[in-house]
């Protein structure tokens, strides 16, 4: 070889490197698409103008308690002791939890320890005497160190990315309570329902049958026929049947409240009738909208996950740059009868590597343009949270609108018809009314009665909604992002991460 081949190499090598480093992965025209939604693009002030206003009319944490009613708060509290739902939202938290405590793991060194004792026996053949031929002990201890450097924050981004996953598996935890806490008010004001449609079944029963002496006196008198008392007779089976259906409503009822308690059917046979729950006045804050997205737990989950995608971005981009790892080993050998602790033998070696992508099929652009499409999903949920939290909210208070007009409507038509009832049944009794008569006024009340009942119940069931709809309570952590803080995560990083680069 010739004196001028080093430097003919070193060009060689040059090119070839250089060549490498052109065909290296490239991360190029790979970037998130979606953008966050502008919360104050979503104007309320018209649909919900009109509403009183008060800023202590957030719900507070226990807010089923402003009902005053007992067993509603013990079985509030039974439910989010007991209920399965619940344990595996809890599981699921813990279980992000500790996918975050290892990804925080991996950005740290690592030291592990290997002590082995080997025996063999070498051939002649292979070895000469006096190590052929005859039966050997090793024993070794060795200490390993590892530590991958991180220059670019690829592992801190990826537990930063699993620690935003476990905060909103935390909230969605939350989230979980809220909701079966309004689930169990609804079915104690179901359960209230159905006790007052099966006193609706058992007065109208108690009509018929009084109905029905009144017309076999008729029917006796000569003033009406057979055809009105097999007509009453239907009735008064009809409403058997119907007062049987409300008993059955009861229990269902019951049976459904003990599910949402995580307990068996008996559990409902001990649970009171319930009082109908208060109707209260419509009320919103005063800081609505603009604090509706900080109070619902759905919204602030919705956000972290934001972020943790985020953060799986710059994760991913890390991976396309070069990195060090630091690996060291040292260890003591020993023969046999020889302490390994005193061993003279020892073992030791410090190899810190350089890794850097060059050709890997598309592998590391696939897995961006995955990260990059998981984070547009997460922002397109975020919105579509945030756009359902803040027409919840008003869907709710022009629920609890109309019921209330329909109310205060149907209150006038029961007392209009319970007049019309009494003056029927006392012409009918006097043998001046007919049957037709006292049978339509009859109906007329037991329409406007079950009405009434139904609107009580609905106006119950959008109350509670309406406080689901504001959070029911939730307290974001102090560390929650904002949507803006998470959004810029994936743009603002990349940026660095290049200049970086540079």
């Amino acid at each position: 070889m010739t004196r001028s081949s080093p430097p003919r190499m070193r060009a060689a090598f040059t090119v070839l490197a250089a060549g490498l480093l052109a065909g290296c992965a490239s991360m190029h025209g790979l970037k998130p698409q979606a953008h966050a939604l502008d919360e104050s693009s979503l104007q309320s002030q018209r649909s919900l103008a009109g509403v009183t206003l008060d800023p202590a009319a957030w719900p507070a944490q226990d807010w089923w308690k402003a009902y005053h009613d007992a067993q509603l708060d013990a079985l509030v509290e039974e439910a989010l002791a007991g209920n399965p739902d619940l344990a595996i939202a809890d599981a699921r938290a813990n279980e992000a939890l500790a996918a975050a405590g290892v990804a925080d793991s991996a950005r740290k060194p690592s030291l592990g320890a290997t002590a082995s004792v080997a025996g063999a026996k070498l051939p002649t053949t292979l070895l000469p005497e006096p190590f052929g031929g005859s039966f050997g002990v090793a024993k070794y201890g060795i200490l390993d160190f590892k530590w991958d450097l991180d220059l670019w924050g690829g592992k801190r981004a990826a537990w930063e990315a699993a620690v935003g996953n476990a905060r909103a598996a935390q909230v969605e935890s939350q989230a979980a309570r809220l909701m079966l806490s309004a689930e169990v008010v609804a079915a104690y004001a179901a359960l209230a329902d159905a006790w007052a449609q099966r006193d609706l079944a058992r007065e109208e029963l108690q009509r018929a049958q009084t109905f029905g002496r009144l017309t076999e006196q008729r029917v006796r008198a000569g003033i009406d026929s057979k055809f009105q008392q097999t007509q009453i007779d239907a009735e008064i089976a009809d409403a058997q049947a119907q007062l049987a259906a409300a008993d059955n409503g009861v229990r269902s009822s019951g049976i459904s409240l003990a599910v949402l308690l995580g307990r068996g059917p008996d559990r409902a046979l001990d649970i009171a009738r319930p009082q109908p729950l208060p109707a209260k006045a419509i009320a919103l804050p005063s800081d609505l909208p603009a604090e509706l997205l900080g109070r619902r737990p759905d919204v602030v989950a919705a956000r972290w996950k934001v972020e943790g995608s985020a953060q799986d971005i710059r994760s991913a981009k890390a991976a396309f740059l070069p990195n060090v790892n630091i690996t060291a080993l040292a260890g003591l050998i020993a023969g046999p009868g020889s302490n390994v602790l005193q061993a003279a033998a020892s073992v030791y070696s410090v190899a810190p590597a350089v890794s850097l992508p060059i050709f890997d099929g598309g592998k590391l652009r696939a897995n961006l343009a995955g990260k990059d499409a998981a984070y547009d999903l997460a922002v397109a949920q975020y919105n579509q949270t945030v756009i359902a939290a803040i027409n919840q909210v008003a869907q709710r208070v022009d629920t609890l609108r109309t019921v209330d007009r329909q109310i205060d409507r149907e209150h006038a038509a029961v007392q209009s018809a319970t007049t019309a009832y009494d003056l029927a049944m006392q012409r009918y009794r006097g043998g001046v009314g007919n049957y037709l008569e006292a049978l339509t006024v009859r109906q007329q009340l037991i329409g406007a009665e079950r009405t009434l009942v139904a609107l009580q119940t609905q106006r119950a069931g959008a109350a509670i909604q309406l406080v689901e709809a504001l959070g029911g309570g939730f307290a974001p952590a102090n560390d929650t992002p904002s949507l803006q803080q998470a959004a810029a995560v994936a743009t603002a990083r990349a940026h660095d991460d290049k200049a970086n680069t540079q």
